[in-house]
């Protein structure tokens, strides 16, 4: 049977379909419905609906979604597609596809996908890491997805970012210093003003600290450092043969040169045998995961 993965972004929708030694099939896109439910449930099922007609065949579907499913009531909760909370996506999605549907994080999904035939393929234990517009991150172990016990395992971006940090920025959740508030895209840039720069992007920040712009190049060393005592706070409790970084800041390939030398003073052992990698399938990885949950 081919996999079919469903990637629920806040803006778009994608699909895409696997065979199974992962060879891509089929692959597009929809704008998302934002705000309104039950139009992103039909679209998820068209969408479906019009591969299954190319592709001549019923397939197995999966879903990577910008939140969790409450392991109490079923109900999607902690999604930034704020439509989405409260609401029985996965039962809905189930009754309208007429079969079974594995929903899980989309973070989850790309460290998943890292982990089958990506830059971790191989690797016992992977954590994968979003550092975009937001930041998460998913545990796979010998090729699963870890879940948790409440639905959360991986969600690093809303533990409190270590060390001694003189500003608090209050996170859409509602707690202050969140590893998110400094580690994200816009994070960066509210760093990068608070210490007297100009109001830029991290794409811009980035350009210009490669360029000599002194200003530019503290706000990345500030960034480097906070991201190696997060991540070695993860490295002291998972452990894991390999941390693979996504989204839009993982493009920064000073990361992984500068990174490992600096989360070496902050994890407990004598050497850090932990990989720090670049994904291998870029955007694509969230929806190939999700085809990867069955």
């Amino acid at each position: 049977m081919l996999r079919i993965g469903i990637d629920l972004g806040g803006t778009k929708i994608e699909i895409a379909a696997l065979a199974d030694d992962g060879a891509q099939l089929l692959r597009r896109r929809v704008h998302t419905p934002r705000g309104d439910y039950a139009a992103t449930v039909v679209a998820i099922a068209g969408l479906v609906n019009d591969a299954e007609r190319e592709l001549r065949q019923q397939c197995s579907v999966g879903i990577g979604i910008p939140g969790a499913e409450s392991r109490v009531s079923g109900l999607i909760k902690n999604a930034n597609s704020i439509w989405l909370i409260g609401r029985p996506l996965h039962s809905d999605l189930q009754k309208i596809l007429q079969r079974e549907v594995r929903l899980a994080n989309d973070a989850n999904c790309f460290a998943l996908s890292e982990a089958t035939d990506g830059a971790a393929a191989g690797a016992e234990v992977v954590f994968g890491v979003i550092i975009g517009t937001g930041v998460g991150g998913g545990i796979v172990v010998n090729g699963r997805v870890i879940a948790g016990a409440n639905g959360i395992a991986g969600e690093w971006g809303h533990n409190r970012m270590p060390g001694d940090e003189a500003e608090a920025p209050t996170c859409y959740c509602g707690r202050t210093r969140c590893v998110e508030t400094f580690l994200s895209g816009p994070g960066m840039a509210r760093d990068h003003a608070a210490h007297g720069g100009a109001v830029l992007d991290a794409v811009e920040i980035a350009a210009r600290a490669a360029t000599g712009d002194t200003a530019c190049e503290a706000t990345l060393q500030r960034y480097e450092q906070r991201l190696a005592r997060a991540l070695a706070q993860v490295v002291n409790i998972l452990d894991p043969d390999a941390i693979v970084l996504g989204g839009g800041l993982s493009n920064l390939n000073r990361l992984y040169a500068h990174v490992p030398k600096l989360w070496t003073e902050h994890v407990f052992s004598d050497h850090v045998a932990t990989r720090l990698l670049k994904n291998k399938h870029g955007d694509a990885s969230g929806v190939r995961g999700a085809a990867w949950l069955w």
